[in-house]
């Protein structure tokens, strides 16, 4: 299990594959979770699937809105998929083993993931904004360009803002340790295990949360306090109502979302006393919003409602 990295003589070995545990404190039945887990991982394929059958369908929801959102069920899905197919393998079959690349690889791509996913509860956010806000100029502003730009700004910002996380990991030196308390490849989790000094992965983690996520939270935070602002002086209570009711999906979505992110960074610090907490809340984070995200904006927006009655072939009179 171990391979010796440095010459015939030497004493300093490197682990050559890292084994994930699965969830701390539960081994002995932590097989009872591959049900459910598994089923929130077909509900996120199949609801976001339907998701964008819908928006590519119907016409009337060729809208840079519900672009956003396909782009999101896209990222989605590819976050769902980046983990459960392995935690499902630890669950079923016992398949604990991941080699250092695979690890690397996968810790690489959630963040680039949870990364974009942030992105795109911006641009939604600055999208609902200029449609509440700036009513006249939206046609002008937010167009399938602007889509597309900001679709790929996001893309890059994040494939080259979380890069230094997997590189940094790979440089640490893995000597003794390879048992991983997680279910998944996890940065700290990973990091943890290191023989020699990890302040630098510390310190990048922190500054990617603050810099990344926290920027994405205070534009997000920004949009909404400017569109409650705006809409507090309508005189019109209806048109209050209906100017609000389009934001209450992307609200419950991002509160959700970000909620939990900083529920698994106050839990870390209690990793040692409860570590099934925080390794359970990221397994969560990481499948619960790709199934919720559908759901919430298919009970909250009437067009896509609209759509799916439309894709289902379901009767529409009373809706």
């Amino acid at each position: 299990m171990f391979q010796d990295l440095r010459d015939s003589n030497s004493s300093e070995f490197q682990v050559s594959e890292f084994i994930l545990m699965g969830f701390p404190g539960i081994h002995s039945w932590q097989h009872w979770l591959s049900l459910p887990l598994a089923l929130l991982y077909l509900l996120a394929l199949s609801a976001n699937i339907l998701i964008l059958t819908i928006v590519n369908q119907e016409a009337t929801l060729h809208q840079p809105m519900y672009h956003f959102l396909g782009i999101l069920a896209v990222v989605d899905m590819s976050l769902a998929t980046t983990i459960m197919p392995k935690i499902l393998a630890i669950l079923w079959f016992n398949a604990k083993v991941i080699s250092l690349p695979e690890c690397f690889v996968q810790m690489y791509v959630i963040h680039c993931f949870v990364g974009m996913e942030s992105g795109i509860f911006v641009c939604m956010a600055i999208d609902r904004y200029v449609a509440i806000c700036r009513p006249l100029h939206y046609p002008t502003i937010i167009t399938e360009s602007f889509v597309f730009k900001a679709t790929v700004f996001m893309a890059l910002r994040n494939c080259v803002s979380t890069m230094p996380v997997p590189v940094l990991a790979a440089q640490r030196h893995y000597c003794s340790q390879n048992q991983i308390e997680h279910c998944l490849c996890s940065n700290l989790g990973v990091i943890s295990l290191s023989c020699d000094d990890r302040k630098i992965n510390s310190i990048y983690q922190l500054l990617l949360a603050w810099t990344l996520m926290g920027s994405d939270l205070g534009l997000i935070i920004l949009s909404y306090a400017l569109i409650l602002h705006s809409v507090l002086k309508l005189n019109s209570a209806e048109a209050a109502s209906k100017a609000l009711s389009t934001c209450t999906s992307h609200f419950i979505l991002i509160l959700f979302f970000y909620s939990v992110i900083i529920v698994i960074s106050i839990t870390h610090s209690a990793a040692m006393t409860v570590p099934l907490i925080p390794v359970l809340l990221n397994v969560l984070h990481n499948v619960i919003p790709p199934a919720l995200n559908p759901m919430v904006y298919a009970f909250k927006n009437k067009e896509l409602r609209q759509g799916l009655y439309k894709v289902l072939k379901l009767d529409m009179k009373g809706n």
